[in-house]
C-alpha cells in the first residue's frame, strides 16, 4: 500500500510543479513583452513612464529602489547603480582587500621567451650546482690568510642588579577535600 501511496503523491507533487510552471513561464512572457516594449521607447519615456528620476542627477541619499522593478530596463538600472556607487565613499573606495580584484589576464605584462634557470624535470638543479661550484672554488683557490690584529672588546658597565621582593604564599593545608554530592528535589 505505501507503493500506491507514494505514486500519487508524486503525481500530486508533478501536477503541482506543472502549474507552478506555468504560472512563471506566463509571468516571464508578460515581462519580456513589457520590456520588448520599453526597449523601443527612449530612456526619457521610460523614466516618465516609472516616475523615476534621471540616474545620472542622481544626489547622495536618494532612492534608488525605483530602478530595481523588474520592468525597468538594464541600461536604466545600470545606470542609477553606476551613480550611487560614484556618490556613496563606502562603495566607491575599495579598499583593497578584494579577493581576485585584479585583473591577471593582461597579455601586455607577458613577456616572450623569459630566459629562467628552471628545467623541466628537474627544476632549479643547474643553477643551484652552479652556486655551490661558485661557494666551492674560492675555498680551493683561497690563500692563507695573515691574521688581523686583535682588537679590544667594548666593555660596557652593567646596570646594578634589580631586587625582586619575594612574596610569601599561604601554605595550603593538606585535608582531604570535601565530597560533593548531587542533591535531587522532586516537586509534587
Amino acid at each position: 500500500m505505501t507503493e500506491f501511496r507514494d505514486f500519487w503523491s508524486r503525481r500530486k507533487a508533478a501536477v503541482q510543479a506543472e502549474a507552478e510552471a506555468e504560472v512563471i513561464a506566463v509571468e516571464e512572457q508578460a515581462v519580456a513583452e513589457q520590456r520588448a516594449e520599453l526597449e523601443e521607447k527612449s530612456d526619457a519615456e521610460i523614466l516618465a513612464e516609472f516616475n523615476l528620476p534621471d540616474p545620472d542627477q542622481l544626489r547622495a541619499g536618494d532612492d534608488v529602489s525605483g530602478f530595481m522593478a523588474k520592468a525597468v530596463p538594464d541600461r536604466l538600472r545600470r545606470r542609477a547603480l553606476r551613480r550611487l556607487w560614484r556618490l556613496n565613499p563606502v562603495l566607491a573606495n575599495v579598499d583593497g582587500l578584494v579577493d581576485y580584484g585584479e585583473d591577471y589576464t593582461d597579455a601586455n605584462c607577458v613577456i616572450e621567451n623569459i630566459p629562467t634557470a628552471y628545467q623541466v624535470g628537474k627544476g632549479m638543479l643547474a643553477h643551484v650546482e652552479a652556486l655551490a661550484a661558485d661557494q666551492e672554488e674560492p675555498e680551493k683557490n683561497s690563500e692563507p690568510e695573515t691574521p688581523e690584529p686583535e682588537v679590544e672588546p667594548e666593555v660596557r658597565e652593567e646596570p646594578a642588579p634589580v631586587q625582586i621582593a619575594e612574596v610569601e604564599e599561604p601554605e595550603e593545608e593538606d585535608s582531604p577535600p570535601t565530597p560533593r554530592r548531587m542533591k535531587f528535589e522532586f516537586e509534587g
